[in-house]
């Protein structure tokens, strides 16, 4: 027995040894792999690698020259705050309108309530076609049919939402509402009882958290569509870069970044009441 144990002893360093040895190993190829392809990237692009250090300080002092605004654009202001507060708007609309459908898309798909399984299976293939489609190619496409128009912006929005909200949901459900729906269903209780007093009780915290997070992420992304769309503050920004008003332009970014900040606050303190 204890030339047992003391082969094990010593055998126990030796495998720790060659553990850390394959991890040493396997970091040095990924890391050797990923430069290979950054350079190849560079060659194929004739990105220069020096220049573009190089041209760092340069970029900050354009920034500090010209990204500031003046006079004439806080005069602009209102008109950016109206455009800020539309965008905004637009945003809380499609997440909403998006939470609902997908909340009943989830129901169908999830686990632990779906009514048909090739239902549940078609509810997942068509979420993870929406999802998967980024909300600035649907605005591509959805410019052929209805042009540069909010409603571009919105329907880009709400495809890529649902796409997301839907698999989050059907995951938010199968983790958080398991037990409660065998609970209920064990009582004898209906499709729809079970749904209203075990899926939405248990699972509404992480519902309404993931709905926060996509106002958040949708207020960023409108940002970009509108000036595809031609709308919103992303179209004047737009605007006011291609004019070279570099001042009223760089108040429309402060703008949005005050945005942000303040809606990522209010969704944390509405997570913390909440979870």
């Amino acid at each position: 027995m204890l030339g047992k144990n003391q082969t094990f002893v010593n055998q126990t360093p030796l495998n720790q040894t060659s553990v850390f040895v394959k991890r040493k190993r396997t970091f040095t190829l990924v890391f050797l792999g990923t430069l290979a392809l950054f350079l190849i990237a560079a060659a194929a692009t004739n990105y220069d690698v020096i220049g573009g250090f190089e041209s760092i300080p340069k970029a900050i002092g354009w920034l500090a020259k010209n990204f500031v605004p003046n006079a004439k654009a806080w005069s602009r202001l209102p008109d950016i705050l109206t455009k800020l507060a539309e965008t905004a708007l637009v945003s809380v609309a499609v997440t909403v309108c998006a939470a609902l459908g997908a909340f009943f898309f989830s129901l169908l798909s999830a686990r632990t309530t779906k009514v048909n399984r090739w239902i549940g299976r078609g509810v997942r293939i068509i979420a993870a076609f929406l999802r998967n489609v980024p909300d600035i190619v649907w605005a591509i496409l959805l410019m052929f049919s209805f042009g540069q128009n909010i409603l571009t912006g919105f329907f880009a929005l709400f495809f890529a939402t649902l796409g997301m909200l839907t698999r989050t949901f059907i995951e938010t459900i199968d983790e958080v509402s398991v037990a409660c729906v065998e609970a209920l269903q064990a009582t004898g209780a209906t499709y729809l009882q079970t749904v209203f007093q075990g899926v939405i009780p248990s699972s509404l915290p992480e519902i309404v958290s993931w709905v926060l997070y996509m106002i958040e992420t949708n207020i960023r992304s409108s940002t970009l569509i509108g000036v595809l769309t031609a709308t919103g503050v992303g179209a004047m920004f737009d605007l006011y870069y291609k004019r070279m008003d570099y001042s009223a332009a760089s108040l429309v970014v402060i703008s949005i970044v005050v945005l942000v900040i303040a809606i990522e606050i209010i969704s944390n303190q509405i997570r913390k009441v909440i979870m």
